[in-house]
């Protein structure tokens, strides 16, 4: 049953958040590009304008079409993936986009709405237990395949989006122990990129020692901390490996730079210290729209995609990026507050998913903008330039909007 009206039971927290963060997006846009006169802040305003119609449409479609075709839309997001490699514009490097002319496309940033919508679909089946192996096996192909088509493009910032779909599937019963062995190999990575391989081995069986006794597993499995240790320390052992010959070089000059081994700042740490030294020179309240002196003279490369938030620092200061980051955290609760109070589970995962694909966007371009994460092109939602981006982002927040407004039907 569909709504009497388009504007029934929606949201307005959400939508009106979301209306003042595209609109300070492209205020910061027209700053970081206004010395480049490329016309790039007038794509990004028709980019906006073709927003409004695509939002009536998601809004005016009943919510239970995007349950009940959820596994379609993620195989023709599939195959629009899978067409990169023979039809795709290389741009940069990367094989991404789809030309029309002097139009691209992205997939990638609208896959991130059809895999959420087939995970949110699959774990709505009744009969999912996410403690059975085989279940488990098929929730996390759902993100595989994606991914793989993903990573050659290559593109290991978007690929990278897709892990937070794991902490989803834990709030919806997966083993904890996925998670933990996540948050440990991310850990463990980075300690052997610090000290030697041995001195992480031995801090991994002195904390696996201590572990054994404190849980009093001696009176258990004293097999499986050997097991443990020794999948641990294969793990370590392999990571200089695997930062040598997989890693490609600008890859390991960033975790280099990041970790504090080499500093370049005329190379491939450029990006990364002018963004620091724009947003440092904000202070409090920032330098005012248009007079930020590092965005104007056009020091921050890539400064109206990636690198957005640097503009926000330097010309609206620390009190105006409090405020773009208030927003954001806003919206996230308030997301995640409507998924709690969802009547079916397909509308809950989906919305957590949202949530999910909303805050590592968020979280890693702040924490890559300020140098506590590599660079590897995460843009920031709604703010980042890009037509593709700001189409994916919509459709993935409005699809959930549209749910929401939807359920005093779904009795």
């Amino acid at each position: 049953m569909k709504n009497q009206s388009l504007t029934n039971n929606i949201d307005w927290v959400c939508i009106i958040i979301y209306i003042l963060l595209v609109i300070m997006g492209w205020l910061n846009i027209y700053s970081s590009s206004l010395s480049s006169m490329d016309g790039t802040s007038e794509k990004q305003f028709i980019f906006i304008v073709l927003t409004v119609p695509l939002i009536f449409i998601l809004l005016y479609v009943d919510g239970k079409f995007y349950e009940k075709y959820a596994s379609i839309i993620y195989g023709v997001s599939l195959l629009s993936l899978l067409g990169l490699f023979a039809f795709g514009k290389t741009i940069a490097g990367q094989r991404c986009w789809y030309a029309f002319g002097s139009f691209t496309l992205q997939p990638s940033e609208f896959a991130k709405a059809a895999t959420a919508l087939a995970l949110a679909k699959y774990l709505s089946d009744t009969q999912i237990n996410l403690k059975d192996v085989n279940r488990q096996i098929q929730a996390l192909a759902i993100l595989f395949f994606p991914v793989m088509l993903i990573l050659p493009q290559p593109d290991p910032g978007s690929a990278l989006i897709y892990s937070i779909f794991i902490i989803v599937l834990y709030r919806e019963g997966l083993p904890a122990w996925y998670v933990l062995t996540g948050f440990v190999g991310i850990v463990l990575f980075m300690l052997t990129l610090i000290l030697e391989p041995q001195y992480v081995i031995l801090i991994a069986l002195i904390v696996i020692v201590l572990v054994h006794f404190k849980s009093r597993l001696g009176d258990r499995n004293i097999f499986l901390s050997g097991i443990i240790f020794a999948l641990i320390s294969g793990f370590v052992l392999s990571v200089s490996y695997v930062f040598t010959n997989v890693f490609k070089q600008h890859h390991r000059d960033r975790f280099n730079i990041l970790l504090g081994k080499s500093v370049d700042m005329k190379g491939i740490g450029y990006n990364t210290n002018q963004s620091e030294i724009a947003i440092g020179s904000g202070g409090w309240f920032g330098k005012g729209f248009l007079e930020g002196t590092q965005t104007k003279g056009g020091f921050v490369p890539e400064q109206h995609t990636d690198y957005i938030f640097t503009t926000v620092g330097e010309e609206w200061g620390f009190l105006g990026s409090l405020f773009v980051i208030a927003l954001f955290a806003g919206l996230l609760l308030r997301i995640i507050y409507l998924a709690e109070r969802q009547k079916t589970k397909f509308s809950r995962v989906y919305g957590y998913c949202v949530a999910g694909v909303l805050f590592i966007h968020f979280f890693v371009n702040i924490a890559m903008v300020v140098g506590v994460f590599p660079t590897i092109g995460v843009p920031l939602p709604f703010f980042s330039y890009g037509g593709s981006g700001l189409w994916g982002f919509t459709i993935l927040l409005f699809i959930f909007i549209k749910m929401d407004a939807n359920k005093v039907n779904e009795w």
